[in-house]
């Protein structure tokens, strides 16, 4: 027998990418490939791009630059970009970096195994339609290797809301939604391979709207179907707008045992003038309203979120709206950067901040936002948590999980193992993580 071909993937950017190069492996493992943790024992390196941050394309390109000895030395290995960046950038990554043998969209990777005939045939192999057809269901026999007891899966994806700063609707496409059927059934197999929590994925994972029984089922509709899974212990979902966020699926979050008590849901500004330059379509205190009602709901819910800063036009009172707003939630978890631009996006033709004073607002932000975390995190000593144990920790006998708050926690000394779920009673609070014993 010939030996397996050998796939190294990198992977940027967000958890739908983690999800899709999972996918891309399982395309290619079809093919013979195997995966590799190094890509000089690779026979094809795929880079598995995003398109957020900034100088995405430079930094692959610069990723790409330092394959090239690689490539001197091994003639028969296959170079491809997939992800966002492909989607962008298109042709033009063949023509800056020749070295590159395939290019392939985030909604085309299903047409992998095609394009790597045509790369072994000397070909280039290049795919960033949209096509009709569904991925998902092209790739839908994943093999029935053992998981990890946590798993992505993608349920909705592209975006309609044309926020000024974002280009994921040219990358992603407008807004598709998964028939709920076969997120049940795709759900039912991970549960099946030792999953036990699974994050539901979209764009705007909560205008969820695929076809149902019934018609179109929200996203409250498929969380209660996932409900029903024997075996499946927790329910999350990422990332939601708050324009799409339903009184059932707030219902939801009180009501549906296995729906954990964590909501990322990013706002990116406090001031309204600044939310309707991003064309956010909501307000400061639409949005502080909307969490009243989920905390009224789920009392104790952890709030996450998303904030930019240094966006075009904002000034000192602008930004002093943001503080304001981090200062009535007190998120959990928030994640905040610094305005840069994407071509092509309406707020890239407009006047910029200045890099200095952007820098000063980031630094203020992100120190506010780690006060909170920290007093809401030091505030778990003392109580009970049940916690997932994922993976073990860097100290002998150590096992390491995450709580329902999403908190990454770690116990020493227990009988423990991959898939437990326990009880655990919090001992102490870390710069990044909690301690505890189970009890």
């Amino acid at each position: 027998m010939s030996e397996p071909k050998k796939l190294y993937i990198k992977t940027y950017g967000c958890q739908m990418n983690v999800y899709d190069s999972e996918r891309m492996s399982e395309a290619l493992g079809g093919q013979g490939y195997v995966e590799t943790q190094s890509p000089e024992d690779a026979d094809m390196i795929l880079l598995n791009t995003c398109h957020i941050r900034e100088k995405a394309a430079e930094k692959v390109y610069s990723e790409l630059g330092r394959f090239k000895g690689l490539k001197a030395e091994k003639p028969d290995l296959k170079i491809g970009v997939a992800g966002c960046v492909a989607q962008a950038e298109g042709e033009e990554i063949m023509r800056r970096q020749p070295l590159v043998d395939l290019v392939v969209g985030p909604q085309s990777y299903h047409r992998l195994p095609e394009l790597e005939a045509k790369t072994r045939a000397g070909e280039k192999a290049l795919d960033t339609d949209f096509p009709e057809e569904d991925k998902f269901e092209k790739l839908k026999n994943r093999p029935k290797a053992k998981r990890g007891p946590t798993a992505f899966l993608t349920v909705q994806e592209g975006c309609d809301k044309f926020c000024a700063f974002c280009v994921v609707p040219y990358t992603r496409g407008a807004e598709v939604s998964r028939p709920a059927d076969r997120i049940l059934r795709e759900a039912q197999d991970l549960v099946e391979r030792g999953v036990r929590e699974i994050t539901l994925l979209g764009q705007n994972v909560n205008a969820y709207h695929g076809a149902g029984p019934d018609g179109d089922m929200t996203l409250a509709g498929l969380v209660w179907e996932l409900n029903k899974i024997d075996g499946l212990e927790r329910i999350r979902f990422t990332t939601s707008h708050p324009n799409d966020m339903t009184d059932d699926l707030i219902e939801a979050h009180g009501t549906c045992e296995k729906l954990m008590p964590y909501l990322h849901l990013p706002v990116q500004s406090g001031s309204d003038k600044i939310l309707k330059r991003m064309n956010r379509s909501h307000t400061a205190e639409s949005y502080l309203r909307l969490i009243e009602r989920i905390r009224e709901a789920r009392p104790d819910i952890l709030m996450s979120g998303d904030f930019i800063v240094g966006f075009p036009e904002e000034t000192e009172e602008d930004f002093q709206a943001t503080l304001d707003l981090v200062e009535q939630v007190r998120y959990g978890y928030a994640y905040s950067f610094k305005y840069s631009t994407r071509p092509g996006t309406p707020a890239a033709e407009r006047p910029q901040v200045d890099p200095q004073e952007a820098d000063d607002r980031l630094q203020r932000l992100q120190a506010l936002i780690t006060r909170h975390q920290r007093e809401i995190q030091d505030a778990m000593v003392g109580r009970t948590v049940r916690v997932l144990f994922e993976k073990p920790g860097r100290l002998a006998g150590q096992m390491v999980g995450k709580s329902e708050y999403l908190h990454a926690v770690h116990v020493s000394g227990a009988d423990l193992s991959a898939g437990d779920l326990r009880n655990v009673r919090i001992t102490a609070s870390g710069a990044n993580s909690l301690a505890g014993e189970v009890l």
